[in-house]
């Protein structure tokens, strides 16, 4: 492409031949994936080329497709392998790849105004509140991930608390106290934060051998705080927890926060989706009580990243936490800036990109019993690695496996051992689980996401596990 006034091609035929060829490149590589190491670092060599980032000037498409087959495709961080077993990633699709060459050449900014964006935007978040038991009243809004819909969730409780005057004033000093799980993922925390009332208002309380908050030891906590003068306000239940998959009860936790008069909000990061599978949904019972709903569909769902949501029972207390009435943002009765609410009214971001159309391509494409199929054999593959691990004379498992995630240990290894093994099995490309710890103990963790993987995967990983072991505990 030559220097011109406009950044389009002079030659558009030319542009048009190599943008087939870098879409036959992508899906090359995504058919061939199975065929690679799971993970490999990107080598020095590689990383000095990318000094280059921001040249005075330009290089060229063709150029620069050609460097990022050589530099980047190469070196991610493996999770579209079916051995990718590490952490909650989805494994993306070849319609999620359509998908986002498709909303990047419309290029939408899916702040508000009245176009198709925010009105696919509004489809997506009523069918989920149908989903999962909302009411008609729900509003929904794309977010990066779960970590930010948490942080919305918390944001929504304070405000429902506290009135609107805390959007003026701040909490003052208001001695909040919020509830959850010490198997709580560790964004409610910081979400507790970064919303101003401090990590030590969130009393994490202790669960049971399942994994499962103490619903005995929730009352008590409350109880205590509100006798020492606080405000409990905000309970936070978990569906499916980071550390092994956990579902907290729900209907107890919505039993009690209407009983106590608190906010309830429900990180189902990965587990919520669940909700698309006749087998798993059961899991999720009492989750429509909820107050607000956080879950990713680049998880489980297997939509690009990023496309997380938030989900407000109560679309007028959505807005009333998040709308910044500005003059630029003035509505009107007809044309482009026409309508009441837009998604900048139920979230901080002005600038959005069209998440909603990959949702609803993946979900349209392949439709949400299929996507559950395949959630429920990865959950089936899971007890079989369980079966394995329990059996063997190398491991023991660290956890209950009641979903899709296979916590376990060496039997006869330390931490660093159990360490050792996991760096190996990533360093060779074998494999790529994860470490965690439980009981103040490391432990690997195999998290079975992805919708590639099979029966033959589990055991491949079990193998190179056990060959591997052997070296670390010479």
């Amino acid at each position: 492409m030559s220097q011109t006034s406009s950044l389009d091609p002079e030659d558009w035929d030319a542009f048009r031949r190599l943008s087939h060829q870098a879409l036959d490149a992508a899906l090359d590589d995504l058919m061939r994936v199975r065929q690679g190491p799971v993970w490999r670092e990107t080598p020095p060599e590689v990383l000095a080329r990318l000094d280059d980032a921001a040249p005075e000037a330009g290089v060229g498409l063709e150029q620069v497709l050609g460097e990022f087959v050589r530099d980047i495709q190469p070196f991610g961080v493996g999770n579209r392998h079916p051995a990718f077993f590490g952490w909650a990633h989805g494994a993306g699709t070849p319609v999620g790849v359509i998908a986002e060459m498709l909303a990047a050449g419309l290029n939408l900014n899916c702040g508000g105004r009245n176009h198709v964006g925010v009105a696919l935007e509004r489809k997506v978040a009523a069918a989920m509140a149908g989903k999962f038991g909302f009411p008609a009243t729900a509003s929904g809004l794309f977010v990066t991930g779960a970590s930010q819909a948490n942080f919305h969730g918390v944001l929504l409780a304070r405000r429902a608390a506290l009135g609107p005057e805390v959007r003026v004033n701040g909490v003052a000093g208001a001695p909040l106290r919020a509830y959850a799980s010490i198997q709580a993922h560790a964004c409610v925390e910081q979400a507790m934060d970064l919303a101003g009332l401090g990590a030590q208002a969130l009393r994490q309380i202790p669960c049971d051998a399942e994994g499962r908050i103490r619903l005995d030891l929730l009352r008590d906590a409350i109880a205590a705080d509100r006798a020492a003068g606080a405000r409990p306000f905000l309970l936070v239940g978990t569906a499916g927890t980071v550390n092994f998959g956990a579902f907290d009860p729900l209907p107890d936790l919505a039993d009690i926060a209407a009983q106590e008069k608190l906010w309830l909000h429900v990180d189902g990061a990965f587990g919520a989706l669940t909700v698309f599978s006749e087998q798993l949904r059961p899991l999720i019972a009492g989750i429509e009580r909820a107050d607000s709903l956080a879950f990713d569909f680049h998880k489980w769902a297997h939509v690009p990243y990023d496309a997380g949501f938030i989900l407000a029972r109560d679309g007028a207390a959505q807005r009333a936490a998040f709308a910044a009435p500005a003059a630029y943002l003035s509505r009107t009765e007809t044309g482009l800036a026409k309508g009441e609410t837009w998604p900048c009214d139920l979230g901080p971001d002005l600038s959005r990109g069209f998440r909603a159309l990959k949702v609803w391509m993946t979900l349209r494409a392949y439709g949400v019993d299929r996507i559950g199929a395949c959630m429920a054999r990865n959950c089936a593959d899971a007890r079989a690695l369980a079966a394995l691990i329990d059996e063997s004379m190398e491991f023991e498992l660290a956890a209950p496996v009641p979903l899709n995630i296979v916590c376990f240990r060496l039997r006869d290894g330390d931490d660093a051992a159990n360490r050792a093994l996991v760096e190996r099995l990533q360093v060779a490309g074998l494999a790529a689980p994860s470490l965690t710890r439980l009981e103040d103990r490391t432990a690997i963790r195999c998290a079975l996401f992805n919708h590639r993987t099979g029966g033959e995967d589990v055991r491949a990983f079990f193998d190179a596990a056990r060959q591997q072991a052997k070296a670390v505990q010479k």
